[in-house]
């Protein structure tokens, strides 16, 4: 028999982590080859993690909710035939003896970083590595103290040297941390409580909504929302899709829908004010060389995702269609992929598809604006014509540009969300498709 590694799998250049959700198979288990072993989830998206090789699960090397980097060992499968382990490969260079000692060394801290069953056991949905963790046992740093602590890590983990820091800087601030206390206690108190009878339902928050209220209040907490609003007539763009839509989904096999006609338009006001494909990094300012449009999706759940159409401005009608369709439906399915979640410089949302006139919507950190279409409505309006001004019946609908005052300014503002209503309002009726 052989034994084979199965490891967390590269899901994307930016994604480094992801935390099990679930075990699919378990310890006893047969599993075909490109069956589906286990379920992990990235920030946003939930994935499934397959098996390379026909064989048994014998071993499951993490619980369901750890956090896994890419390229750990999961689970261990048992095989016919060679012992399928792979071996660490090491450059001829490296000296035998610097191996050894290497081996030695990580063998002797697996044996002596051992971390305190208070810290291990908190529920903390925050992680911290096992080290820090030691570290704060010994300092006598509780894990709610431990959660206070900025981090200088990857997405904002607390470091050795960001807990050491403030190990050392600790005594030196007494005051601060009985300030800190009175508030928290303070907030704690003045919160209103929630009465529960009997006929009430609790349900307790999924992953992903906790995950959605932890971006919506820090994007609150972060950017200076200021919102522009502007009508725009959408009978021409309504009268040509009437007239394409059925040769659309005949020749192409989908249905050409309102949305690649927005993020169209949206592609090329960004093209012409690039002031709003920007991202905010503390005190700096990245302008953004690739125009990727993010695309928020409703998922059945009820929840938000928001997948990105990479490269947005290079795309034709047909194209933007089809990146649309895909990863709309594929984001309902939960198949996108890490990657596609990332990367987005400024966002788009259809409040109107549920019904509503327009929205304030909330922006999607580190971008600075944010775009929400209202739904297109049967409206009376004074038509302009070289005979005169008549009242006559246009489809019409609300643009809400939701920008961080911090760096864009209203006037910036203001002439961005007109000039996607310009592009909306001249939109070629004859244009083929």
């Amino acid at each position: 028999m052989a034994r084979f590694e199965l490891k967390l799998p590269r899901m994307g250049e930016s994604v480094a982590e992801a935390t099990i959700t679930n075990w699919l198979k378990q310890v006893g288990d047969k599993i075909e080859a490109d069956e589906a072993v286990l379920e992990v989830a990235t920030d946003k998206v939930d994935s499934e993690v397959p098996s390379e090789v026909s064989g048994v699960l014998i071993e499951q090397l993490f619980s369901k909710d750890d956090l896994v980097e890419v390229g750990q060992i999961i689970a261990i499968i048992e095989t016919e035939g060679e012992d399928a382990i792979a071996e660490l490969e090491i450059e001829e260079t490296i000296a035998p003896e610097i191996i050894e000692e290497v081996t030695k060394n990580i063998e002797f801290a697996k044996e002596t970083v051992s971390v305190p069953e208070s810290i291990k056991s908190s529920s903390s949905e925050k992680f911290f590595s096992p080290l820090v963790k030691n570290i704060a046992a010994t300092e006598g740093i509780s894990i709610e103290e431990l959660e206070q602590i900025p981090g200088t890590g990857s997405e904002g983990r607390v470091t050795k040297n960001d807990i050491l820091d403030y190990v050392k800087n600790r005594s030196n601030q007494p005051q601060i941390k009985t300030e800190q206390k009175f508030v928290e206690t303070v907030v704690s108190k003045s919160t209103v409580p929630v009465s529960v009878n009997g006929g009430d339902e609790i349900i307790e928050m999924d992953r992903m909504r906790k995950l959605i209220a932890g971006y919506m209040i820090s994007s609150q907490q972060t950017s200076a929302h200021v919102y522009s609003v502007i009508e725009v007539d959408m009978t021409n763009v309504v009268k040509w899709r009437d007239k394409h839509k059925n040769e659309f989904e005949k020749r192409e096999g989908e249905k050409l829908t309102f949305t690649p006609i927005f993020m169209e338009a949206v592609a090329k006001a960004l093209k012409d004010y690039p002031g709003l494909n920007i991202s905010v990094d503390g005190d700096n300012i990245i302008k953004r060389k690739n125009i990727n449009l993010g695309m928020a999706a409703a998922l059945p759940s009820g929840n938000l995702i928001v997948p990105v159409i990479k490269n947005a401005d290079q795309l034709n009608l047909v194209g933007m269609a089809k990146a649309v369709n895909d990863l709309g439906n594929r984001a309902k399915l939960g198949k996108l992929k890490p990657d596609e979640t990332k990367g987005g410089t400024y966002t788009v949302t259809n409040v109107g598809s549920f019904g509503s006139v327009f929205g304030t919507p909330i922006i999607n950190q580190p971008e600075v604006g944010i775009l929400a279409l209202g739904a297109i409505r049967k409206v009376p309006a004074v038509i302009e014509t070289p005979e005169g001004d008549f009242i006559g019946i246009r489809q019409k609908m609300f643009l809400t540009h939701g920008y961080d005052h911090r760096i864009v300014d209203g006037a910036l503002g203001g002439m961005f969300v007109k000039r996607v209503a310009e592009y909306l309002e001249g939109f070629d009726v004859t244009r083929t498709i």
